[in-house]
């Protein structure tokens, strides 16, 4: 029997998405696909279940340095 991870892999595959695979929690693996206008975020846990994130957004570009320095400074607070 495979595991729903093996299987979520293989479909995206074969649908040629590009994916990362990480492990950011102690419970789950992260499988992040970056798609145009979209960043989904599916955690695959051991019992085959899943939870997934979509974020969407314009990707217009929205500064420079200074917008990396305020994320830095908002990740302080």
């Amino acid at each position: 029997m495979s595991h729903p991870l093996y299987d979520l892999l293989l479909r995206l595959e074969d649908a040629k998405i590009p994916f990362t695979l990480s492990r950011n929690r102690s419970d789950s693996l992260l499988v992040t696909l970056t798609l145009v206008g979209e960043r989904v975020e599916i955690d695959v846990f051991e019992d085959g279940h899943m939870e997934v994130c979509r974020f969407t957004g314009s990707e217009d570009i929205v500064g420079g340095a200074e917008v990396v320095e305020k994320v830095i400074a908002g990740s302080r607070e």
